[in-house]
């Protein structure tokens, strides 16, 4: 595709309208709370996500604290003019509107290099807003002028504002994969770049690497992909079983939300659409469990909310889920595949996975880099910003001497 035959991104604005907000604040005041049996609320904080009272989801007490702020102190007006200093665009590929924010680095150093992060569920592209300052202007902070990046964040297909995709007839990730590959090559102008990601962002970039290694100079993943874990035991060492093991004991104890999202999410979507405390309870247990809560700049109540009003603002719960319904039918990866282009690993200790064996990494990475960090969990970027940038920043100094051309727009990120 020739540079005239490109289309051109659009930019885009975050704008939730004045009576949907209204609404929202009418839903709060009128909540009807739901009755859990006699001791429901014993023995619950009022503190950040990581208080006791969660062995049977989410704490109420937790829960009624968080909904309150929510109602009384909470801006989405604020958060979103945070965002919105982010340089925003919609681009059409196949005919669906991607969004995406599209920060350009600088700062003095060599040609930044092409980034694209992919972010998971229940989060969104809020998950990296704490890293693009970091990445497009590293001199700022205590990384080498030299360390920029070009750093797109895609809101995946299915997601916030990109929203719901027809389906295609390929699995639901191999298509996200395809979309992001001709966002990145064809609308931006990217002929080599980066992938990082975690979760179903993990599984997207690995489906980008083994299919057009033309164009990904290597990926720097926070989980090895779901898919691995579906090896058959007889197949692997003593050590590599008991992870297979454990990882299978762990997903029967707190894997119900996954269970009912390859299932029926249809049934589920249409409760989180429309309560707003439901579809905030829901995510707040799956950052409850994910997140590390000794991490002292971690996971605010103010980044849960803005991620939840992401959702809701969106309407976007039920298409984010069906992600989990399509894999569970049409699986987008196994354990017979393999990434033949650099990979990093870097593992968080609460991400939930387990230990996994550098050895069972490699039966589906060509691992090059593997980091076991002190602290953070499943949203790296939110929880530990520093520590997740500069492990990326590490991975992809041998790339920069590959030749990447500069995009055709010129968006600088105005907010640092």
């Amino acid at each position: 595709m020739s540079s005239r035959e490109r289309p051109e991104p659009e930019p885009f604005e975050i704008h939730v309208p004045r009576r949907a907000i209204d609404d929202l604040q009418l839903r709060l005041r009128n909540t009807r709370w739901a009755q859990l049996g006699a001791g429901a609320g014993a023995g619950g904080g009022t503190g950040p996500i990581g208080e006791s009272d969660w062995g049977r989801g989410t704490s109420p007490v937790y829960l009624r604290d968080l909904i309150a702020y929510w109602r009384d102190a909470y801006s989405w007006d604020a958060a979103a003019a945070k965002l919105n200093m982010y340089p925003q665009f919609v681009a059409r590929v196949d005919g669906v509107g991607v969004h995406f924010v599209h920060a350009l680095g600088g700062g003095g150093g060599e040609r930044p290099l092409p980034l694209l992060l992919l972010h998971g569920w229940p989060d969104s592209f809020y998950r990296f807003h704490k890293v693009i300052p970091i990445l497009t202007r590293p001199a700022v902070s205590r990384f080498g002028a030299n360390d920029s990046f070009d750093v797109v964040v895609p809101s995946l297909p299915g997601f916030a504002f990109t929203g719901a995709v027809p389906p295609s007839g390929e699995p639901v990730n191999r298509q996200s994969a395809r979309l992001l590959w001709r966002l990145m090559t064809e609308v931006l102008g990217y002929r080599r770049f980066v992938v990082a990601g975690g979760d179903g962002g993990s599984v997207i970039a690995q489906i980008l690497a083994m299919e057009h290694p033309e164009s990904v100079l290597g990926i720097h993943l926070t989980d090895i992909g779901w898919h691995a874990t579906q090896v058959d035991p007889a197949t692997v060492s003593g050590a590599e079983r008991k992870y297979v093991e454990d990882s299978r004991k762990r997903f029967m104890n707190d894997g119900a939300y996954a269970l009912v999202q390859m299932s029926q999410p249809r049934s589920l979507a249409a409760a989180l659409n429309d309560s707003p405390v439901g579809l905030a309870s829901w995510i707040a247990d799956r950052f409850h469990a994910w997140t590390d809560p000794d991490v002292a700049d971690g996971i605010t109540p103010d980044d849960l909310l803005t991620n939840v009003m992401i959702y809701w603002a969106t309407q976007t719960i039920g298409s984010s889920m069906y992600s989990y319904y399509a894999e569970a039918k049409q699986p987008s990866l196994t354990p017979r595949d393999r990434v033949g282009v650099p990979v990093a690993v870097a593992l968080f200790p609460k991400d939930g996975a387990g230990h996994v064996p550098r050895s069972f990494a490699e039966r589906t990475l060509r691992v090059v880099r593997w980091t076991e960090m002190a602290e953070g969990g499943h949203l790296a970027a939110l929880e530990v910003p520093e520590r997740y940038a500069h492990d990326l920043i590490e991975f992809c100094r041998p790339f920069r001497a590959a030749p990447a051309p500069s995009p055709r727009t010129n968006h600088v990120d105005p907010s640092v």
